[in-house]
């Protein structure tokens, strides 16, 4: 693949080149001489066949966490979090020790993997809130606790410049992958003040199914805000929102 130069940009097929527009700007290809029902046919292939069939299941298991979680992405994520999540999904289902290849799963793989996962690789969790906390999945009440103790929020947040105000997120999401589907709460702080004067405890509570037997996802984000004239708007759009996984409870 190789980057296109010039002042008029293509977009189309000249001979064996293909031309295309990616976040990466302007591209150019060679185009590819295999046909799909050779690729769905020839025992050559098989091995391109288990690999396709479960990228396409990380894909679609990314996109139910996605869903579940989508309150909380709508202010916070990086435009390649869809490739990077299902990148890690991958790991997730070529941990299975169960299946044959091409039959492998999330839910016979380790979905733990996701653990430490960042929906903003532009700014991350680990790098924002210094504050310490506490994670905890208890599967027989079905309650995804985050705990934090007083903090100053001046010292413990990397806030970005303009920032007047913040609050902490959490999520809680049992999901299906089988099914494609999902029960998830969130739960967050209000505004906070982001200067010299220690917060009050927090504890934030999400509750989903007691004693599912699914895999449980416990998420923590921190947003940020500016107060102008007395109204509090989202800072630049959300782009210093950070959110990640912070436990994951497979079974």
């Amino acid at each position: 693949m190789a980057r296109q130069k010039g002042i008029l940009p293509l977009q189309g097929t000249i001979g064996n080149i293909t031309f295309f527009k990616s976040k990466d700007g302007y591209m150019a290809r060679e185009k590819g001489s295999l046909d799909a029902q050779r690729i769905a046919n020839d025992p050559a292939f098989q091995r391109t066949r288990e690999n396709g069939a479960e990228f396409g299941r990380a894909g679609k298991a990314g996109k139910v966490l996605r869903n579940a979680l989508r309150a909380l992405l709508q202010n916070t994520s990086d435009s390649r979090m869809i490739a990077r999540l299902t990148k890690e999904m991958v790991k997730v289902i070529q941990a299975d020790a169960v299946n044959p290849r091409g039959m492998r799963n999330v839910i016979d793989g380790e979905a733990e993997l996701l653990t430490g996962f960042e929906f903003n690789a532009n700014s991350k969790l680990g790098t924002t809130l210094y504050a310490p906390f506490t994670a905890t999945i208890n599967r027989v009440t079905g309650e995804l606790t985050v705990n934090l103790a007083a903090f100053i929020p001046a010292n413990m947040v990397a806030a970005p410049s303009g920032t007047t105000h913040f609050k902490i997120t959490s999520a809680g999401a049992e999901i299906d992958f089988e099914n494609e589907t999902y029960t998830a709460q969130t739960a967050s702080t209000a505004e906070l003040p982001w200067n010299a004067t220690a917060t009050a405890i927090i504890n934030l509570v999400n509750a989903v199914t007691a004693n599912s037997t699914k895999p449980l996802f416990l998420i923590v984000g921190i947003e940020f805000f500016q107060q102008v004239n007395g109204a509090i708007y989202s800072l630049k759009n959300g782009s210093f929102n950070a959110l990640a996984v912070v436990k994951v409870s497979g079974e």
